[in-house]
């Protein structure tokens, strides 16, 4: 249960965190992208959750996840509880789900710190 729990707050961190690439010389990009893990993480109002931030979360789903992974976890900002529910199905398609969901998560608190 605590794993799920820290999971689905995971992205919530990072959606919070501070965003943008590191280029080289040290300094700050601003990622300029849409999506729907963008949109629902600006609409949370989030303390944080910035252009920048939200921006850097996305263009990593971007990479990651395919469109419908997206607005599956897109919904998760507007009802955790979801995220519950697709960790804890029995079905296979909704355990491969979190698999990449997962290891979105943690490629976004590294990327965009």
């Amino acid at each position: 249960m605590k794993r799920m729990v820290f999971a689905a707050l995971a992205l919530t961190l990072v959606a919070s965190c501070g965003g943008g690439n590191r280029s080289h010389s040290g300094s700050t990009r601003v990622v300029a992208t849409s999506g729907p893990i963008l949109s629902a993480c600006l609409q949370a109002g989030r303390k944080g959750a910035t252009r920048q931030s939200c921006g850097c979360v996305q263009a990593v789903a971007d990479a990651r996840l395919s469109g419908s992974d997206q607005r599956l976890g897109a919904s998760f900002f507007a009802d955790p509880h979801r995220a519950q529910e697709i960790r804890q199905s029995d079905r296979t398609s909704h355990a491969e789900f979190w698999k990449r969901w997962s290891d979105f998560g943690n490629e976004a608190e590294k990327l965009c710190k």
